[in-house]
């Protein structure tokens, strides 16, 4: 194994760093939430809306960008959507201006009362919403052409650790930043990184049967495990053109689609969330929030890449690779347990919650990791990217619905005095929502079956 070649490590390392800038560009705002919040006046539905506006436009842009993506090609695909999301990022730091022109479209409409920083933040957070959908549904096509099967869940892994180190920089950066040279310096310095990957992009990725830097042997092993055929007597890429309503008619779709539905909304909960939950508990902002998300998120680094190896484990002790990821999915899902003692103990210390919640976290990053390669494990490669945007338009949604109800309870039990309640409900959902997902996941497939197209 060790004389066949490590390029397809080589382009997984080009998706770790995609996936790495695609998380510094959504949580920027999250980290400059309490700096807005104070002065634009914000409520907490406010931000609530502006992070559900990014949410939605993601879930149904994914939709269409695993489909985008499948017809165009996974470099062309992919070139666009981060092109997308990183002129986006950009256009938050005239999120102002954006709304000033935007309520006056609205008022014409006779839509007013909105507040003109909240619509232009929403804009921007559509448009970013737009671009980043492209990122996974182009990363997973990327990982089922360029690993056999076995390796998938970790090439995933790794990969996705990028949100983890997006996540890690954030708040490293962010709050210095806005410090420094003012909160709308962030926005631009994350949208230009976008543009420098690209370049290493287009010198890197070309699709397996044309790249000239993969050695004969490497491509062999990477198509060892590929059960369906992927080029016709010709070597021509056999294209399974299936429409959507054909994919959403296999329960391998559905299974994936609610596992996504269920427990995406949690760590866009994580994501969005923490910088207020610190604030509101712990009176903490700016600066300090640093090390605390640091740690927070340096932890998710182990579920991610660990995950990634964990159905490993079990492959190679005669599972099939399907049966052994769900095998080490329903433990993973067991972890998330831990965020329901986050509150009850979190007077203990700030740490408390934060370590607690990083278990929860990590145990998403390991989720993650294996749920998207349930696709490329029963799906033609060629589809991978449509199932994925299917997918991801699910788990957007869950995430409108997570925000939604985060806004409204904080807000509610605000008012009361009591806004440590909203935070308890929430951690609750976020706790058990992973177990339940695999007993409704695990009903619909029970076992490994292939897609028949």
């Amino acid at each position: 194994m060790g004389n066949i070649g490590k390029y397809r490590w080589t382009i997984c390392a080009l998706l770790f760093f995609a996936t790495t800038i695609n998380y510094l560009d959504r949580q920027v705002l999250s980290l400059l939430h309490p700096t807005l919040e104070e002065e634009f006046g914000w409520t907490k539905t406010d931000y609530a809306n502006i992070t559900a506006a990014f949410q939605f436009s993601y879930a149904i842009a994914m939709l269409f960008a695993g489909r985008f993506i499948d017809k165009l090609g996974t470099k062309k695909g992919f070139a666009w959507a981060i092109v997308i999301w990183s002129l986006a990022a950009i256009l938050h730091a005239y999120a102002v201006e954006v709304g000033g022109f935007s309520a006056t479209i609205l008022g014409v409409l006779g839509i007013t009362g909105l507040s003109v920083s909240v619509i232009g933040f929403m804009v921007s957070r559509v448009l970013l919403g737009f671009g980043e959908s492209g990122n996974f549904p182009a990363a997973i096509k990327t990982t089922a052409e360029y690993f056999p099967k076995k390796e998938r869940a970790l090439a995933t892994g790794i990969f996705n650790s990028g949100s983890n180190i997006g996540a890690i920089l954030a708040p490293l950066t962010v709050p210095w930043m806005a410090v420094t040279w003012g909160w709308q310096s962030a926005f631009w310095v994350v949208g230009i990184v976008g543009f420098l990957w690209l370049i290493f992009w287009f010198i890197f990725y070309e699709k397996p049967s044309k790249q000239k830097r993969l050695s004969a042997a490497e491509l062999e092993y990477i198509n060892s495990d590929t059960l369906l055929p992927t080029e016709d007597a010709s070597g021509n890429e056999i294209k399974y053109n299936i429409p959507w309503y054909k994919l959403l008619s296999f329960k391998q779709t559905w299974a994936f689609a609610i596992g996504k539905f269920m427990t995406d909304g949690v760590w866009w909960f994580f994501l969005f969330w923490l910088p207020s939950f610190l604030k509101d508990q712990y009176a903490m902002t700016g600066t300090q929030i640093m090390l605390p998300l640091a740690v927070l998120y340096s932890m998710t680094m182990v579920g991610s890449i660990g995950g990634g190896w964990f159905p490993m484990y079990f492959i190679n002790k005669g599972y099939n690779a399907y049966d052994g990821r769900m095998k080490a999915m329903l433990i993973i899902a067991l972890f998330p347990l831990v965020v329901l003692l986050a509150q009850p103990f979190g007077d203990i210390s700030y740490w408390v919650p934060v370590l607690l919640i990083g278990v929860g976290a990590s145990a998403h990053q390991a989720w993650s990791a294996n749920i998207f390669s349930t696709v490329s494990d029963m799906f033609p490669k060629t589809t991978v990217a449509s199932v994925t945007g299917i997918g991801g338009m699910a788990g957007g949604i869950g995430g409108v619905v997570m925000s939604k109800l985060g806004g409204f309870l904080f807000d509610k039990y605000d008012a009361l005095g009591n806004i440590d309640t909203g935070y308890t409900i929430m951690f609750s959902i976020c706790a058990v929502a992973y177990i339940v997902a695999w007993f409704i996941m695990k009903s619909l497939v029970p076992k490994m079956k292939l897609v028949e197209v």
